[in-house]
């Protein structure tokens, strides 16, 4: 019973340091408000352009309304671009000495890591919930609201487990440019590779093969589903197995990479 006991304070302790290390994190939209209206105006910029500038082309590929096709994808879009974030902000607070004031406390390690990766999920939630605003304002619509909501939860938890890829990122790289960079640049072949903006049949049969089976598209295309009112368990189980498949890799990378720093 001890133990038990132990354990369990042991996790409180954890979930209430990685409360405030959330909080902490998520306090900075409040001191500078302009970092959520650029995170937010960027995926409103591309919804708009790509309904109407590209839309009227593109339509004949999808066989429909492009909107419905369209918001899910810039959906999964907006919300792994977010793990830039993650990767950014964790090599700063290395770069000025922060992760050396949080390993003085009287803290939970854990908590540094799994506060930001949870703020920067929350952020990303945020912005999402203000394209599906401006998606319904140009037309889009959910055909079964529950389904619908469960589609954007799927996005949420693919855009958390991203963020792990960006802790990883952040943690190895060696300054705040560098992290910028390499926060972006694995992302462009995942995203525009993928069905995010298009359907993969209209690829070369060489990249199609690399589209339809890379996580982001598994995924956009099981969120496209939930929120156009189709429940297909065999996609969803697909797209949850690679949700998973990337906690277990780069949550323990994550970890080991920052209790390795933090030792220095």
């Amino acid at each position: 019973m001890t133990g038990q006991a132990g354990a369990f304070q042991r996790f409180i302790w954890t979930f209430t340091d990685t409360y405030v290390v959330m909080r902490r994190n998520l306090s900075q939209l409040f001191r500078q408000p302009q970092l959520l209206i650029f995170a937010t105006i960027q995926p409103v910029m591309f919804l708009l352009l790509f309904t109407y500038v590209f839309g009227g082309a593109i339509r004949f590929s999808t066989g429909g309304d492009y909107i419905k096709f369209l918001l899910p994808g810039i959906i999964i879009q907006t919300i792994i671009f977010a793990s830039t974030n993650t990767t950014i902000g964790l090599n700063l607070d290395l770069s000025r000495g922060m992760i050396d004031r949080f390993r003085s406390l009287p803290m939970s390690r854990a908590a540094v890591l799994a506060g930001r990766t949870v703020a920067d999920t929350v952020r990303g939630a945020v912005t999402i919930t203000i394209m599906m605003i401006a998606g319904m304002v140009i037309g889009f619509r959910f055909e079964d609201l529950g389904s619908g909501l469960a589609g954007i939860l799927l996005a949420i938890a693919f855009g958390h487990a991203f963020t792990w890829i960006g802790a990883t990122i952040g943690l190895y790289v060696k300054d705040p440019e560098a992290a910028q960079v390499a926060g972006f640049i694995w992302m462009f072949p995942l995203t525009f590779a993928s069905s995010i903006f298009v359907p993969t049949m209209t690829m070369p049969d060489w990249l199609r093969v690399f589209a339809e089976n890379q996580p982001v598209s598994v995924v956009a295309n099981a969120v496209r589903d939930l929120m156009t009112g189709t429940v297909n368990p065999e996609e969803i189980a697909v797209a949850l197995a690679w949700i998973i498949g990337i906690f277990v890799v780069f949550m323990p990378l994550a970890v080991w990479q920052y209790a390795k720093v933090a030792s220095r």
